[in-house]
């Protein structure tokens, strides 16, 4: 890092100004089947109006759309973009590839469908400075564009939806468990080994705890926004959910001080709810559990509906709650059914997807 602290800016900086010294960042991203949204991430990228050098690393898994071909239009036409394979297909195998093949000592990652709000690189490239991080980074800020996915956003953003994460829902900045893709030294990564590639999901979490138990600080401001897509049907975000509960539960085997109650909360929904309707069979008291929570998530979807801004589209809030039932059930039943060597093993491609 340059021994120059760079201007505080949550906006754009000033390439003019003589007084500041940028150090160069690299900019990894794993990418696969994101034809989609793979060139307006990069734009976004691009478009940071960063003063000091600045290099994108595409890291391009086996993509069955036309991402490939909008990855070679990307590196035509602009020299500071350039691919890396990644035969795996794997998240955590991509970034290592990336960074392994990038240069600069910050490195920021960025997913194929994320998009860096204005001033993002120069933030974070200042935070690391001022609090002496090894990595920072912001709120995953989910952004619908059909009212399902509307409604999946404004649970994503929610307490009720994924608990009180600061990277869901936002809050003060500060020290954090861990924080949304993320802006490291890169020789913290180099002395941690990057990532850990047993880890198909959850391998932003099991890194920043390792940087954590490394004495590092982990740095949350919601300065820091990038604007998320959700999955677009029930069906996926539900084996979304479902993947992230399974590999959650391989993070607290592996390190069994994480458990925590906002972690263990949907598999005991799940257990209460199934053993409530298979007791219905003989006694109808039983169904006081899955009644209880069916009426838990209409009452917050209704809380969640009133307060969401902007405003949800009727279709939107009248799809809330299915969204939160799914997100929660998905989720424990994945946790339940984790398999005890998952991380240990060649995954099958069910565990990928």
């Amino acid at each position: 890092m340059s021994a120059t602290t760079p201007a505080a800016t949550t906006g754009d900086p000033d390439p003019g100004s003589g007084a500041v010294s940028w150090p160069p960042v690299s900019v990894v991203v794993p990418v696969l089947n994101e034809e989609r949204h793979l060139g307006e991430a990069v734009e976004r990228i691009l478009a940071q109006g960063y003063p000091g050098e600045l290099e994108v690393v595409l890291a391009l898994g086996p993509s069955t759309d036309r991402t490939d071909e909008v990855a070679r239009e990307l590196t035509a036409t602009d020299p500071r973009v350039r691919t890396v394979p990644n035969p795996t297909g794997r998240t955590p195998n991509a970034l290592n590839a990336a960074i392994a093949a990038s240069r600069h000592p910050i490195v920021v990652r960025v997913d194929g469908h994320g998009l860096l709000n204005p001033g993002y690189i120069a933030t974070a490239v200042r935070l690391l400075e001022t609090t002496g991080a090894a990595n920072v980074g912001g709120v995953m800020a989910a952004e619908g564009t059909t009212d399902f996915t509307r409604a999946v956003a404004t649970a994503m953003r929610s307490v009720f939806g994924v608990g009180g994460a600061r990277f869901h829902t936002g809050g003060e900045p500060g020290p954090a468990d861990t924080v949304y893709l993320g802006v490291f030294r890169r020789e913290v990564l180099e002395q941690l080994g990057g990532y850990d590639e047993s880890f198909l999901r959850a391998q932003d979490w099991e890194l920043n705890h390792r940087i954590r138990s490394a004495g590092h600080t982990v740095w949350f401001t919601p300065d820091l926004q990038v604007t998320y897509r959700p999955r677009a049907s029930l069906r996926a975000l539900a084996r979304q959910y479902f993947h992230y509960g399974r590999w959650r539960r391989v993070v607290m085997r592996q390190h069994p001080e994480t458990v925590n109650l906002r972690y263990l909360t949907p598999p005991v929904v799940v257990l209460a709810c199934g053993i409530g309707l298979i007791g219905a069979a003989l006694t109808p008291w039983t169904l006081i559990a899955p009644g209880g929570y069916l009426a838990g998530v209409l009452a917050a979807s209704g809380l969640t509906a009133v307060q969401a801004t902007p405003r949800l589209p009727v279709r939107a809030a009248i799809a809330l709650p299915l969204v939160l039932a799914t997100m929660h059930l998905s989720w424990g039943v994945g946790f339940l059914t984790s398999p005890r060597r998952l991380a240990r093993r060649t995954p099958a491609p069910a565990d990928i997807g």
